[in-house]
């Protein structure tokens, strides 16, 4: 009876210590952000890195090839915030539509963004058998 108490004692402690290893590896690699209007009530500090998520506002991108600087408007449909970042812009990104942005909130207010990741719209739909799939492109 007492060796049976012992292997059951280091299979759940076994048992534990895979779910934790999973648990932090699944956490690491999730994409949380905060919505614009979550950033505001939170306050979150000029200079502290964090993900914003919203929509583009419709007239509001602007990529300029010159200088790669790349303006866009986020907004949540209650707050809106000035993103700005450098680098060209990810080939599914424009207006009205989702996106996510990595970086700092500046002095101005502004988002100073270190990556810009567009979401996709999630609607799919296969394509017929012997058919080639068309491209939705802005």
């Amino acid at each position: 009876m007492g060796t049976r108490r012992v292997l059951l004692i280091a299979v759940l402690a076994a048992a534990v210590l895979i779910g934790f290893v999973a648990i932090q590896n699944l956490a690491s690699s999730a994409v949380y952000y905060l919505t614009p209007t979550e950033a505001r009530e939170r306050g979150v500090a000029t200079g502290t890195a964090a993900r914003l998520g919203g929509q583009v506002e419709t007239g509001s991108l602007r990529y300029d090839p010159q200088t790669r600087e790349l303006r866009l408007v986020l907004t949540d449909g209650i707050t809106r915030v000035t993103v700005i970042g450098t680098g060209a812009a990810p080939a599914l990104l424009r207006e009205g539509a989702g996106a996510v942005v990595e970086g700092t909130f500046a002095l101005d207010g502004t988002f100073r963004a270190t990556q810009v990741i567009a979401k996709h719209d999630e609607q799919y739909a296969p394509p017929s058998p012997g058919t080639t799939p068309s491209h939705r492109t802005p």
